[in-house]
């Protein structure tokens, strides 16, 4: 399952690499807002230039026309360029479009199976599924990937499952089991996926244990 980091920050983005923790970006418009750019597009390039895998930018309409041309552009970018479009009925046009121009389409707020269908008929590459969102509507995520790695495999659909925000260190490896092929968290999420308490009990032993050593067998 591959690690995808849902920022536009170019720290995070920088730390992921170094650490070798990054597989790719998922960014939103909220994100790009956030990193406070005064140019989002030449932002994004930046941070394709920074990585050496997928960048997924997403389209600023929701009607066929405009979201075709919003693609194209950021298409434009880089060839890691990955284009999210909302699914909605007035964007299936232009994800079909954008796929038939060759470039890649992922399809984001997909939160069951017939969407995730729908969207890989449309041409998605891959489907972007929220699981903070899921999760607040009293929904089991989980399941819900479940459901639609079933539902591509049966149907032999070539569409990859990104499961973004998982709440917690344990539902991010229970992705994996689900399908996801990709998981879609924060830096900090990240970082929090060392922390265990055991570790820590297992670190402060294994430094008492070295330090006794050193005592016992003291280095010339």
């Amino acid at each position: 399952m591959k690690i995808f980091f849902a920022t536009a920050q170019t720290d995070d983005v920088a730390w992921g690499a170094a650490h070798g923790m990054l597989d790719g970006l998922v960014t939103t418009p909220g994100l790009l807002a956030d990193e406070g750019s005064h140019d989002a597009r030449a932002h994004l390039g930046d941070l394709a230039r920074m990585i050496h895998g997928p960048v997924f930018a997403t389209v600023q309409s929701i009607d066929d026309e405009g979201a075709w041309r919003d693609g194209k552009e950021l298409a434009r970018l880089s060839d890691q360029i990955v284009v999210q479009v909302p699914l909605v009925e007035e964007t299936l046009g232009a994800m079909r479009r954008l796929q038939a121009d060759g470039i890649r389409v992922a399809a984001t707020h997909v939160f069951n199976t017939a969407q995730a269908l729908l969207a890989a008929r449309a041409g998605a590459s891959s489907v972007v599924t929220a699981l903070d969102q899921l999760d607040a509507a009293g929904l089991d995520a989980l399941s819900v990937v479940r459901d639609i790695r079933a539902a591509f495999d049966r149907s032999r659909a070539e569409c990859d499952i990104i499961a973004m925000h998982p709440s917690s260190p344990s539902q991010f490896g229970l992705c994996a089991a689900a399908g996801a092929d990709a998981v879609a968290l924060s830096a900090d999420q990240c970082r929090a996926l060392f922390l265990h308490p055991l570790t820590d009990r297992g670190v402060d032993r294994f430094l008492g244990d070295v330090a006794r050593l050193r005592r016992a067998w003291p280095l010339n």
